[in-house]
């Protein structure tokens, strides 16, 4: 079918008829830009017009089809040629629409599952949901774009796509688990007590400790090493004041500010705003934090995390020699060696610069028990 040559063939009918494109528009009830496409041969009338305009035109569908005025002799076999060609023209235009729609299926399924997955919260089970319909609706698509294939062939396509789908999806969520520290929306089993919410995935499983608190911190755990009974636990937020990221600001000398208030900042009761000081001449550290003592002991959390930022501290930076710990109720003042003679184990710890699994053995891992936080802490001040 030559749309070209059938364009050329309407306008020369129109003006043989001596009418406008507009008069011919209004006649069909088209616009005049509708009739200038025909005649240009940007596209052909709609299915349902070529009666009608042949009528206005004064012509046959067979020799509207031609492009051209037919003989008699020549009308027969116009005609099928014109039936082979409308039929091949509809196919396409029928794949056409077919395919324009699996397209928009398919990118309106990756924009619910992509839209899903950053609008809700990890924890909301709408996210996975809405990211598996998602992908349900883009295959629909897919499976639109492969009509033309065999049946076996188009199955295994959207068999294929749906994995790769599902398996991106799983991947996604992985990588945001890692980067922004979140439960995965893809999850199996979810538990909690009071300190730890469980979260199971096929490939791993993610613990969230403190929850909803300044100290919520996330324990990622490929290895499916943990269970939520002896998944490592300690009130403040391990992920930042944890030795595996402290121990980057080990020091041989108290003075370096930007790294002497990194590792302030990175541990327990920063979370509270505080500013330091350096006695360089003593070799002290002198942290104001801006809160009064009592209104954060819940728990012991003020015994703790003195003990633990002592240690921390005396452990990381090499010549400090003592630590004074203001409060707008209360000061406390800890000496190196107040640490090194009553804390046990202190020599393990700082055997080789720092050891970190007998950092988390003797300090970390006993950071809960309230019996020995009472015992050191009386010890590192009263002496």
């Amino acid at each position: 079918m030559n749309q070209e040559k059938i364009g050329k063939f309407i306008a020369k009918c129109r003006k043989d008829k001596k009418m406008t494109q507009q008069e011919l528009a209004e006649k069909l009830g088209v616009t005049d830009k509708s009739i200038g496409n025909w005649e240009n041969g940007r596209n052909m009338p709609d299915l349902s017009l070529f009666k009608p305009l042949c009528d206005e035109l004064e012509i046959t569908i067979n020799e509207l089809l031609s492009g051209e005025k037919l003989k008699k002799e020549e009308y027969q076999e116009k005609f099928e040629e014109n039936i082979i060609n409308t039929i091949d023209y509809s196919s396409k235009k029928i794949n056409l629409v077919r395919n324009n729609l699996g397209i928009v299926l398919l990118v309106l399924g990756v924009l619910i599952s992509f839209t899903a997955m950053t609008m809700f919260r990890s924890e909301s089970s709408w996210g996975s949901i809405y990211s598996v319909v998602g992908g349900i609706i883009s295959l629909i698509g897919v499976s639109k774009l492969t009509k033309k294939y065999k049946f076996k062939k188009r199955t295994l396509i959207c068999i294929t796509y749906f994995i790769l789908y599902i398996i991106t999806l799983f991947i996604i969520d992985y990588i945001s688990v890692i980067s922004l520290k979140q439960l995965p929306r893809f999850c199996t089993i979810k538990t909690g007590n009071d300190y730890v919410y469980e979260c199971d995935n096929p490939l791993y499983t993610v613990y969230r400790v403190n929850s909803n608190t300044k100290n919520e911190y996330i324990i990622v755990d490929a290895n499916k090493k943990y269970t939520i009974d002896t998944v490592p636990i300690v009130p403040f937020n391990r992920n930042k004041s944890g030795i595996d990221n402290i121990i980057k600001y080990k020091n041989k000398y108290v003075g370096n500010n930007s790294n002497d208030g990194n590792l302030i900042a990175s541990l327990p009761l920063s979370e509270y705003g505080y500013v330091f000081e350096i006695d360089s001449e003593n070799l002290g550290l002198i942290i104001d934090y801006h809160i009064t003592d009592w209104y954060i002991n819940e728990n012991y959390y003020l015994e703790k995390s003195i003990v633990y930022n002592s240690v921390s501290i005396f452990s990381l930076i090499d010549n400090v020699e003592y630590i004074k710990f203001n409060f707008s109720g209360k000061t406390y003042e800890i000496r190196r060696e107040t640490v090194e003679n009553n804390f046990p184990h202190y020599k393990d710890i700082v055997k080789d610069g720092i050891e970190k699994d007998a950092f988390n053995k003797y300090l970390e891992e006993r950071i809960n028990d309230v019996e020995f936080i009472d015992l050191y802490f009386n010890k590192f001040i009263s002496e």
